[in-house]
């Protein structure tokens, strides 16, 4: 597709180690073992299945309980991906060319859509990783307690721990590729652009708890059943409200930081240290109230994301361990193979984050009216 492969993205695919005028049509599937490198079909299949267990315990819980919250997030976060993805894809045929231009490039994976640019597992890792936040923060009963703005900061937080162990990740093992001079991407945090540090793993997931709460989690935790349709189209504005949520969250770095990266980049940083600062607090006093069994909030569990948290969180462990042999060997930032990398020190911190968040839905104390059948069940099939 010649015609929809400007040189930028051009460059970065033949970095990346494929054709860009290659790359098929709407759908394309290539074999596994003829990836790049071993790690592609790893991070696909984590991904994926990851993604349609969520789907499947948001389906049984909906069947078994009426409560469609999950089934929601799921879609929601799939419909805020189509809003989303593909005006920076094809900046040109949505008219952002000028104000995006080409920001990146996904390598070849397994399955892929539209013409190279979107790998299957991309359109797993929103659903995903969207559950797993979410659910963490709502089983330790932040939304109910501190309400809806604070429980969608916490949800924020928690998928930046997760999603930074990947986003620093992706550019050594060839994963994706940046646009270094692409004004949008500045500043840098070493390998990753500052804004996808702070917009993509904090804000977009903040915006979409927040309005996956709103329509629907907070009248299902008052105990109201909502119909198919009312389900569909509060699905789609979900989907439509979290995509105006990334651009009205980010604004005061937008607005102030026009005339300077460094300006821009610290204001990103501020927004996700408030947001950090809150959800700390509210977390840790749930988990503590919680655990001293002083809390008043309904229990909930999801041993679903309870152990595929530890899953992810042990993949991405073991890649991070094959990774660290070329990022200690790199020099000024960069592998002996031409690979930037990330920051190892802001991922430690990340996983101290994302383990003490997970060790947390594990450590507070659960009965047996706690226990959700559809999740035992979910368990035993993933087995």
């Amino acid at each position: 597709m010649a015609a929809g492969c400007p040189p930028t993205f051009s460059d970065l695919a033949t970095r990346l180690g494929f054709s860009c005028e290659e790359a098929g049509g709407l759908v394309e599937f290539r074999n596994p073992a003829a990836l790049e490198n071993w790690t592609l079909p790893v991070l696909e299949f984590t991904i994926v299945l990851g993604a349609v267990l969520a789907l499947v315990y948001a389906i049984l819980r909906l069947r078994r309980h009426g409560d469609p919250t999950n089934l929601v997030l799921w879609f929601g976060a799939t419909a805020f991906l189509f809003v989303i993805e593909p005006p920076i894809y094809f900046p040109a045929t949505f008219g952002t060319e000028e104000y995006l231009g080409t920001m990146f490039a996904h390598n070849v994976f397994s399955v892929e859509f539209l013409w190279g640019r979107l790998p299957l597992y991309i359109v797993a890792i929103y659903p995903l990783m969207a559950t797993i936040a979410f659910e963490i923060v709502r089983m330790l009963g932040v939304f109910r307690r501190y309400g809806i703005l604070v429980g969608a900061a916490s949800a924020g937080f928690v998928h930046h721990a997760f999603y930074e162990i990947f986003d620093h990740l992706g550019p050594q093992l060839r994963w994706w590729e940046w646009t270094l001079d692409n004004k949008v991407n500045l500043p840098f945090l070493d390998s990753v652009p500052i804004p996808s540090v702070v917009v993509f793993a904090a804000l977009w997931p903040m915006s979409l708890a927040l309005c996956v709460q709103f329509f629907v989690g907070k009248h299902v935790d008052a105990g109201r059943h909502f119909s198919g349709l009312q389900l569909v189209w509060r699905t789609i504005v979900i989907g439509l409200v979290a995509s105006v949520g990334v651009f009205v969250l980010p604004l005061p770095a937008t607005v102030f930081g026009m005339g300077s990266d460094t300006v821009r980049g610290a204001i990103y940083l501020a927004e996700l240290a408030v947001v950090s600062g809150v959800a700390i607090w509210a977390m840790s006093r749930q988990w503590a109230a919680l655990r001293k069994g002083t809390s008043t909030t309904p229990a909930y569990s999801n041993d679903f994301v309870r152990w595929y948290a530890v899953a992810y969180l042990a993949v991405f462990g073991a890649l991070w361990a094959t990774a660290l042999p070329d990022w200690f060997d790199a020099v000024d930032g960069v592998t002996a193979n031409g690979d930037p990398i990330g920051s190892l020190w802001y991922v430690i911190g990340c996983f101290v984050i994302a383990i003490l968040c997970v060790a947390a839905v594990f450590t507070v104390p659960r009965t047996s009216a706690d226990t959700d059948p559809k999740a035992d069940d979910l368990e035993t099939a993933a087995a």
